[in-house]
């Protein structure tokens, strides 16, 4: 299979308590299927503060360390907005897989946040294996995604 994220790289996955059983979950379907996961956290149930994972997740895609991220959290809103505030950052809240088509096709997005209290773990996991696979379309989009930062 062919994905449109350089492979060699790992993926950055990071959760609030709220999304830890998911990413538990599709830390231990990437693994299987081959792939390298950096997991940034949380690592238990407790109460936290989902910045500081989308921080970690994003940074580390950021640099060129990771080759996408994938954040979950509650609504997906908290950690989308904490990752868009990094300059090269394009994350997408993907509650469908159609959506999840679109954020790569169209968006060039470079993280996915799920919200894990609105979907269910297979619409998690179709979406994360849609977002791996779908590449960035360019073009007319291509211009459209180069007037999105602001630096």
């Amino acid at each position: 299979m062919s994905y449109a994220f350089d492979n060699s790289k790992p993926i950055a996955i990071g959760s609030d308590h709220a999304g830890i059983e998911y990413k538990a979950e599709l830390v231990k379907w990437l693994t299987e299927k081959g792939f390298q996961v950096k997991d940034w956290g949380t690592y238990n149930a407790d109460s936290v503060d989902y910045p500081d994972y989308a921080h970690a997740v994003s940074t580390s895609v950021e640099k060129g360390e990771a080759a996408f991220g994938i954040l979950l959290c509650g609504s997906a809103n908290g950690v989308a907005m904490t990752a868009n505030k990094h300059a090269s950052i394009r994350a997408g809240l993907c509650w469908q897989n159609d959506v999840a088509v679109l954020v790569r096709l169209h968006n060039n997005a470079n993280v996915i946040c799920i919200p894990a209290r609105f979907v269910s773990y297979f619409v998690a996991q179709q979406m994360v294996e849609t977002f791996m696979n779908t590449a960035f379309e360019g073009g007319r989009h291509a211009t459209r995604v180069n007037k999105i930062s602001c630096s």
